[in-house]
């Protein structure tokens, strides 16, 4: 199961195909937590403090957690071609 609802004993994977669906789960949720932190900076980069100037602060986005997000990185930056 991709998205991780189902549970272990009702999927039957065994061996490495549970290891398999163990990563894949674990990549989702890296995915999740890169397009979370990627609003949230949206979110950040358009406020203003009291005096109308812009954020600089850059918030971390967590790129390097996963394989997954690590390709998909330039795509989910918007630094695709």
């Amino acid at each position: 199961d991709l998205a991780g609802s189902e549970r272990v004993k009702r999927s039957g994977a065994k061996g490495a195909n549970l290891k398999e669906a163990a990563h894949i789960n674990s990549g989702l949720l890296s995915l999740g937590n890169v397009i979370v932190a990627l609003a949230n900076s949206s979110d950040i980069n358009n406020r203003t403090d009291k005096d109308g100037n812009k954020s600089t602060h850059q918030p971390h986005i967590p790129y390097r957690q996963s394989k997954l997000t690590r390709v998909l990185q330039d795509s989910l930056g918007g630094n695709s071609l």
